[in-house]
């Protein structure tokens, strides 16, 4: 069941410091951000996907259904420095352990931003969020001629199982693009090699899956090489869906997710990446996804989320092709 946004409970989100007594702008997201509705066009609408059921089917630790919640704090008070329109539209739940309905609920949400001309970011959750977030592209754009699906994460999350759960969404955008006859344009940056069995890396190959290993982005010079690689890339696609999965990123930056990451890539190198998709102009939608609060340090994760939905939400007041 979807919820939209109200006083209770996000308003408690959308709350922080107001700096009354300073002069120029000194706002702050929560004094700007509002409910969406049918008259928001254009700008940003922020999603919630506060479900944690793939990840626990898959055999994770359990919290990430509190993630969109610790999202909109560590966003509340960060400075408002030229992004456009802010809308949410709430959180989708997870009633009865019914994931997929969850999923469906989150694909209509995504779509009716989409719709109204707005680029949304849903803010996990697992990573099961992205096969909600996908339908969601696929009901507002069908006829989507070429559509890269750019996932930042340690993990394929290709996996093949009796239930969906938070390993599995990519196989399942597989499995409906080759029923629906659209191309599977599936990149990875910051494979671990540690996380991943040999059938994975195998199913990749032979779905054509282009792949990093986080051992590839470590400095600078080799990032430098892949945005190189992948802003040509970018010019054969239309659109972009973007998904960020924060056990990408090194476990002491981002101690807050069900699988920390040995190595890891670290922040500014993801930063440089997704500036690059940014600056294509073809970023129709993005999500953020494995925050788990409980299992934070000092918000530090929470931390690193805002600032990559804020760096995304920063650029272009709408979706391509809107």
């Amino acid at each position: 069941m979807s919820r939209p946004i109200d006083a209770s409970p996000l308003a408690g989100c959308w709350q922080g410091r107001v700096d009354a007594d300073e002069t120029g702008d000194a706002r702050r997201w929560h004094q700007v951000v509002q409910p969406f509705d049918a008259a928001s066009r254009g700008g940003v609408t922020l999603i919630g996907f506060a479900v944690d059921e793939g990840v626990s089917r898959n055999g994770g630790r359990r919290g990430a259904a509190e993630g969109p919640t610790a999202i909109r704090a560590a966003l509340a008070n960060l400075p408002v420095i030229g992004e456009p329109a802010l809308h949410d539209a709430g959180d989708i739940a997870c009633l009865d352990d019914d994931l997929e309905q969850a999923q469906a609920a989150l694909g209509q949400r995504v779509a009716q931003a989409l719709k109204q001309g707005n680029r949304p970011i849903v803010l996990g959750g697992g990573h099961e969020v992205a096969w909600g977030t996908f339908q969601g592209i696929a009901a507002a754009r069908p006829a989507m001629p070429r559509l890269l699906i750019l996932n930042l994460d340690a993990h394929f999350d290709l996996r093949f199982a009796a239930r969906g759960n938070s390993g599995t969404p990519f196989f399942q955008i597989h499995q409906w693009c080759d029923a629906h006859g659209w191309a599977f344009d599936y990149r990875v940056y910051g494979i671990s090699p540690y996380a991943n069995t040999r059938a994975l890396f195998e199913r990749a190959q032979a779905w054509g899956v282009r792949w990093w290993l986080d051992e590839d982005l470590q400095d600078g010079a080799g990032t430098a090489t892949l945005v190189a690689s992948l802003e040509a890339a970018l010019a054969d696609y239309d659109a972009v869906y973007l998904t960020v999965c924060l056990d990408v990123l090194p476990g002491e930056k981002a101690p807050g997710v069900s699988a920390p990451a040995a190595l890891g890539v670290p922040l500014p190198q993801i930063e440089r990446l997704v500036d690059a998709v940014i600056r294509s102009g073809k970023l129709l939608a993005a999500d953020i996804a494995e925050l788990n609060p409980a299992r934070d340090r000092d918000g530090l994760t929470a931390r690193v989320a805002a600032r990559l939905v804020a760096r995304i939400a920063g650029h272009g007041d709408a979706a391509p092709g809107a």
